[in-house]
């Protein structure tokens, strides 16, 4: 039937809209417009619609300016920042410092929020004038710059005291960037109107429509049926389909997203793992690397490379991709060994295996609810008998964040291997923003040490050595298990043109008609 549907759409010529109007369609749900509550891709692809940060990334994941035309170390730990002249939030006001230390203040007074481990570092700021601002770290960290990337400048004026339902009616939605909010309705888009006197040039389009579509066969019919002029994370079954069509084109990149396994490694009788009569196991499985080791090794990831995603991923050793700073070129795929994995498990002490729940996302990664069901698989091939519990987004990631699994998939985009390490495995201290998405509180006291010294070192070719030998260091113990990188598909209008960012960020602003 699919079969026949997709004929059928194909024989249908795209209605190409208004060069005025974009509609984009989504591959994951949005929990909030709020741009200091929960880090995750899809509410930063909301975000930076209508907010700016310091600085930006381009689409190589190289740091670029932003709101701050400049920065420099006066000593090893003050910076200053320069910020761009004339730039207006979408009331007419204007820029300043004022708001540039407000929006940096913000982040840890969020309830819930995620963002805190951004500014952690920041121990003071002083406004020198309305467009100079100096922040001075706690200690020397060569960091700073990629880490406010993450931190949105919102409006003082607006959001103070503001919650998170202020940002979501647009009561408090006023920011710099390309577009002005218009509306959020949950579940089903997001839409917003062209700012025209944006610093970083009008956009192309006047009207934007950002469409939630989680379910991949309703995207891509979608844009087949002309409802959409473009779509993020094609799915791997549809890219040979929609690159043949006529009036439409696909573009790709290496992601810098890793996807991954966390191990509950801190609970003495961990949730949902138990022995094969169904009983709690009086110890934790995790705690012992031999059972983590097997687990790792019990995966195909060549088979899941090939078969689940068609290509479009690589098998992965470290948690960031090649080329993001601090990849360590050295570290290698975990070959598939069942019976290695088999005969470690029996040395730990579990020769006829345990049972466990398998938790991740059903509508955020490309093909993750198949890559669940792959991987729960090979698990029970040598004994880890696995049930797969697959959620949405919007319910998943709050189960996971108060500790309600015990084995659990996350997928983690960075720019820097000490950034991405410091919130994934470092030993979690929230006085010091470390392992803030450390589900499973693994603990490794030479990475920590690795990673200070790391972030110490402004020199750029030092600093990468260290964050490699960090990366070596943790991945060693085995805290999470890689499976692999994503390759990230756009599919769009022929007359439209977009360059494929490793970051996978879709940005309507970055679209331009051919």
């Amino acid at each position: 039937m699919l079969g026949r549907f997709f004929a059928a759409a194909l024989a249908i010529a795209c209605t190409l809209t208004h060069a005025a109007d974009l509609r984009i369609g989504l591959s994951a749900d949005v929990t909030t417009v709020d741009p200091h509550h929960l880090p995750s891709q899809p509410n930063l692809t909301i975000a930076y619609h209508v907010f700016d940060a310091l600085t930006h990334v381009d689409e190589r994941a190289r740091i670029i300016p932003g709101l701050a035309v400049s920065w420099r170390t006066l000593d090893p730990t003050t910076w200053e920042f320069k910020l761009r002249p004339g730039v207006k939030f979408h009331d007419g006001s204007e820029l300043t410092a004022e708001d540039v230390v407000f929006s940096l203040d913000r982040p840890p007074t969020v309830k819930g929020g995620g963002f805190g481990s951004y500014v952690a570092m920041i121990q003071s700021k002083e406004i020198v004038d309305k467009l100079t601002i100096r922040i001075r770290t706690r200690a020397p960290y060569g960091a700073l710059p990629q880490e406010i990337n993450s931190v949105a400048i919102v409006s003082k004026k607006h959001a103070a005291n503001a919650a998170g339902e202020d940002f979501d009616s647009g009561k408090a939605t006023i920011g710099t960037g390309p577009y002005k909010f218009v509306r959020f309705a949950r579940g089903d888009r997001v839409e917003y109107v062209r700012n025209d006197d944006y610093w970083g040039g009008r956009p192309a389009w006047e009207r934007v429509t950002l469409r939630i579509m989680p379910n991949d066969p309703v995207r891509t019919a979608a844009l087949l049926a002309g409802e959409l002029d473009v779509i993020e994370h094609v799915p791997p079954a549809d890219r040979p389909r929609l690159a043949k069509h006529p009036k439409l084109r696909i573009d790709q990149a290496t992601s810098w997203r890793t996807l991954f396994l966390h191990l509950d490694q801190f609970r003495t009788t961990p949730l949902y793992v138990t022995d094969n009569a169904g009983k709690p196991l009086a110890k934790n499985p995790f705690m012992d690397i031999r059972v983590r080791r097997a687990m790792s090794m019990a995966i195909n990831r060549q088979a899941i490379t090939e078969r689940v995603m068609e290509q479009l991923a690589v098998p992965a050793a470290n948690v960031v991709s090649p080329g993001v700073f601090g990849h360590n070129p050295q570290l290698k795929p975990e070959p598939y060994n069942p019976d290695g994995a088999k005969k470690l498990l029996a040395e730990a002490g579990y020769p006829d295996g345990f049972g466990i729940t398998l938790s991740g996302t059903n509508n955020r990664y490309i093909n993750d609810q198949q890559i669940l069901q792959a991987v729960a698989q090979m698990f029970t091939r040598v004994g880890i008998q696995t049930k797969v519990e697959a959620l949405p987004l919007a319910v998943y990631f709050p189960k996971a964040r108060k500790d309600d699994t015990s084995v659990a998939l996350l997928g983690w985009g960075s720019f820097s291997g000490d950034l991405a390490l410091r919130s994934l495995l470092a030993t979690p201290d929230a006085t010091r923003g470390w392992g803030s998405w450390n589900w499973g509180k693994s603990s490794n006291a030479k990475l920590d040490q690795l990673l200070t010294q790391a972030f110490a070192t402004t020199e750029v070719k030092a600093r990468e050595a260290l964050v490699r030998e960090a990366m070596a260091a943790a991945m060693a113990e085995v805290p999470v298990i890689p499976l692999h990188h994503q390759i990230v598909t756009w599919a769009m209008r022929s007359d439209i043109t977009y360059t494929p960012r490793t970051d996978e960020f879709t940005f309507a602003h970055l679209f331009r008609p051919r």
